[in-house]
């Protein structure tokens, strides 16, 4: 039984869907009753990559989200791509339609960082880093949105960060440091595409939203970048937003940049649990989160 929104009979392609956040979306999407198209490189094989100077393997596989989805009820189908190979990405939609028949649902979540100051990093990391978060999306979407038009509705949630967020001063001393910047630019051009995006869109039904952490959610991927000791959030409240961003017309919810612990608040919705079956504890967004979060995501 479902319980929350029901969005049966819906196909949703969820990127970087091998672990972490974008497993996490799958599981609450195919929960509330979507069939899942799951991709990302590591099919069933865990993959590699160069980051922080040293090459690592990072857990996760698409054999074992869809295991995870499959145990829960839901149905998901796993499809290998790496977003870096032009022919692989551009390709990625018509396969996914050729598995499911049909696409309503796009979250662009893969993502690749290697943190370095801008007069360190490589060209190669900064192209990298745009390639996943703006180039990918960007060819997804554009081969998404017939499919969506068709079908007289459509949804797509871009992943994002309040690192992309304007910047007070007196600057933070970690600013310094971080190595974020590429990183922070290239997820604040993923908020502004989204809203020029759903501004095109908007007379076709197609909402277009941008959900990111209202803090820091802890991963594979993201661990090398997360002290320790920093306070990280529950990984449901993101999936549950995106969720949230994934049923209503375009005309009721588009163009906004939402944050996991702010919006549910903000508008009282439940949090529910990957497998949807358990309500989570209503929590308040922490007061060490970004100050420029518009709760509301307008």
């Amino acid at each position: 039984m479902i319980t929350g929104p029901n969005i049966s009979g819906k196909a949703a392609l969820v990127t970087g869907s091998s672990r972490g956040i974008g497993r996490a979306i799958a599981q609450r999407l195919a929960a509330a009753g979507a069939t899942v198209v799951v991709t990302a490189r590591s099919l069933d094989k865990e993959a590699g990559e160069t980051r922080v100077g040293a090459h690592k393997v990072v857990p996760g596989t698409l054999a074992e989200t869809v295991k995870l989805i499959e145990d829960a009820g839901g149905r998901a189908i796993p499809v290998g791509c790496d977003l870096e190979n032009a022919d692989e990405r551009e390709s990625l939609v018509d396969r996914a339609v050729a598995e499911v028949g049909r696409l309503d649902i796009l979250v662009n979540n893969a993502g690749f960082c290697d943190f370095a100051p801008v007069a360190d990093m490589p060209m190669d990391v900064f192209d990298r880093t745009f390639d996943h978060y703006v180039r990918a999306p960007f060819a997804l979407t554009k081969a998404a949105i017939p499919q969506m038009r068709a079908a007289g509705a459509g949804w797509i949630v871009n992943i994002t960060s309040a690192q992309a967020l304007p910047v007070r001063r007196p600057f933070p001393d970690y600013l310094a440091v971080s190595g974020d910047t590429v990183y922070s630019a290239a997820k604040a051009a993923v908020n502004r595409f989204t809203q020029g995006l759903a501004a095109e869109l908007l007379a076709s039904n197609i909402a277009v939203n941008a959900v990111g952490p209202s803090t820091a959610i802890r991963t594979p991927g993201a661990d090398d970048y997360i002290p320790g000791e920093y306070p990280t959030e529950d990984v449901a409240y993101l999936a549950e937003t995106v969720l949230a961003m994934s049923h209503l017309p375009a005309n009721e919810r588009t163009g906004l940049i939402a944050h996991s612990m702010h919006f549910p608040w903000h508008y009282h919705i439940d949090v529910r649990s990957l497998d949807g079956k358990d309500i989570l504890p209503r929590t308040e967004p922490p007061a060490w989160s970004n100050p420029e979060i518009s709760p509301s995501g307008e």
